[in-house]
């Protein structure tokens, strides 16, 4: 018995030991990639730090905060970029899950369709940004010229604000609608047979499973896919480059701004662009907030509605 301790202690010890040994690259990569970069990013926002060519940087406190509230362009962001989430979330998910109820039926040729509608997302977004410009600018012009039809002709859709917004859905909907296909697809098949089998019996119709049924039983999926197009919407940065740069520009609050410049890319041109580094990075952080928070609450929300259901 005595001798069988110190094995075990050895055997231990050693687990211990490739464990820490396996995970240390990982954990260094983390600290080197993401903590510390976040820890200095929320150190430089409180500063004027300009870059690397700056020789002083000097404490500010909440002047960065304050003046990117105070900047009607950010405010206008703000404002678009929430407007953007909501609607690319509602379509995305609509989308989604109609689409991985079609290829979880016996439609022939499922297989094919799932390949289908998954790969626009593994286009890269700036590639897929100029692949819908050229479509917008050049395809739809030329087809309403074809059917006779003024409004296509005209070249609106990136033309005006509203219709540079619908264009920005329709195309970030299209590349990720079937990403999240895949996940709700995944949730659909662990949906037991028997219980559409029973609600059948009693005369449920497809509306009445799909209520009772189908959508209670694939809740963790819509609690993923809900969480994963949010953030895919506030952090938006290359179809809106390459598809609007921001454009068109628009009059707001008597000030000449760019009518789709989202939060991420005003970041990038008040950072880069600007040369307003301490400031870019204020307003990062402000945008990683506002994630924790609407992240944090709708997770809560949707995970209380798994144990309802």
């Amino acid at each position: 018995m005595a001798t069988d301790q110190p094995k075990k202690f050895n055997r231990t010890r050693n687990e211990s030991r490739n464990f820490f040994i396996l995970v240390a690259p990982a954990v260094f990569i983390f600290l080197l990639v993401i903590a510390i970069p976040f820890v200095l990013g929320v150190y430089y926002s409180f500063t004027d730090w300009g870059g690397v060519t700056q020789a002083e940087t000097n404490f500010v406190g909440f002047k960065n905060y304050i003046q990117s509230f105070k900047d009607t362009r950010f405010q206008y962001s703000l404002m678009i970029t929430f407007i953007f989430a909501i609607i690319n979330v509602i379509v995305i998910n609509f989308i989604s899950f109609g689409l991985a109820m079609l290829v979880s039926s016996n439609i022939k040729g499922r297989n094919i369709y799932r390949a289908g509608f998954f790969i626009p997302n593994l286009i890269g977004g700036l590639v897929l940004g100029y692949i819908w410009q050229f479509i917008y600018n050049q395809v739809f012009p030329a087809f309403g010229e074809v059917i006779g039809s003024e409004w296509l002709m005209r070249n609106l859709f990136l033309g005006k604000p509203n219709l540079a917004m619908s264009a920005l859905v329709i195309t970030n909907s299209w590349q990720y609608a079937g990403y999240i296909m895949m996940i709700y697809f995944a949730g659909l098949q662990a949906v037991p047979d028997s219980l559409y089998e029973s609600a059948s019996l009693d005369g449920a119709n497809w509306f009445a499973k799909l209520r009772h049924i189908t959508i209670p039983m694939v809740m963790p999926a819509f609690t993923v896919s809900l969480f994963l197009t949010i953030n895919n919407s506030f952090k938006i940065f290359d179809v809106n480059v390459s598809l609007t740069g921001g454009g068109p520009s628009i009059m707001w609050e008597g000030q000449a701004i760019k009518g789709t410049e989202f939060i991420t890319m005003n970041i990038y041109n008040t950072a880069s662009v600007e040369n307003q580094l301490a400031r870019g990075q204020a307003r990062a952080v402000i945008l990683f907030v506002i994630l924790v928070i609407i992240s944090l609450t709708q997770t809560t929300i949707t995970k209380r509605r798994e144990v309802e259901m």
